[in-house]
């Protein structure tokens, strides 16, 4: 698998996310084992994967000052580091119950929703046809699951990403078509995903918003309130 260089050369906003956790499956810094425990009877995977400790979660928190270009950036770095990290382990043994999380904290968490947005719309293009699902998660979000249950409001802001499940995933992505019909056809066979698209955030961001979508993400300068979860 030829991965994108993510941890060499300086970035435009590196610094904008500050580490404050890193990768642990019992994150000390945000308290998600009330959280896990309500959200667990809405998906059947989640405690098969907590239970082998195949969900992971890296914890940062916006710097004081950041721009919010800055921050996006970052966060789509941070969300690259975690896809690559998925990609080898959807194929051993309970892969598929692999998933990684990034918890975003720091700023007026009324933003989270919006700076994520971006970032969380290019990574599920990017990483769909490869057979990864991103979800972005801010807090206490209301939504309701497939059923149309009430599921549990997030104590906190996250992305995550996980192996998609084909034959259920594809129908989260209704507004999305082709994307649904990549991710149900999805094969990892090991490409770069960005194919020659410059791994910069401007150029992504760029590209990301050429993509069609009835309701594609706005700048959080704009409307903040027409960010959608797909």
């Amino acid at each position: 698998m030829t991965t994108p260089d993510i941890g060499g050369a300086p970035r435009p906003g590196a610094g904008a996310l500050r580490l404050v956790e890193g990768r642990t499956s019992e994150p000390q810094t945000v308290d998600v084992s009330d959280y896990i425990r309500a959200v667990a009877a809405h998906c059947p995977f989640l405690m098969p994967s907590v239970t082998r400790r195949l969900t992971g979660w890296t914890v940062y928190e916006i710097a004081e000052g950041a721009q919010a270009t800055e921050v996006e950036a970052e966060v789509f770095h941070a969300g690259v580091q975690a896809a690559e990290w998925v990609r080898p382990l959807t194929t051993r043994r309970h892969g598929t119950l692999v998933c990684e999380n990034i918890v975003l904290l720091g700023r007026h968490a009324t933003t989270h929703r919006a700076l994520m947005a971006w970032p969380h719309w290019a990574l599920k293009h990017l990483y769909g046809p490869v057979g990864l699902m991103f979800g972005k998660f801010w807090t206490g979000e209301e939504g309701t699951d497939r059923r149309g249950d009430r599921v549990p409001a997030p104590p906190f802001s996250f992305l995550a990403v996980r192996c998609a499940v084909r034959p259920v995933d594809p129908r989260f992505l209704a507004d999305t078509p082709d994307l649904a019909l990549s991710l149900s056809t999805a094969v990892d066979d090991g490409r770069e995903v960005f194919q020659g698209l410059p791994y910069e955030w401007k150029a992504v961001k760029k590209w990301a918003s050429s993509l069609v979508s009835p309701q594609p993400p706005l700048p959080p300068s704009k409307r903040p309130a027409a960010f959608r979860s797909n």
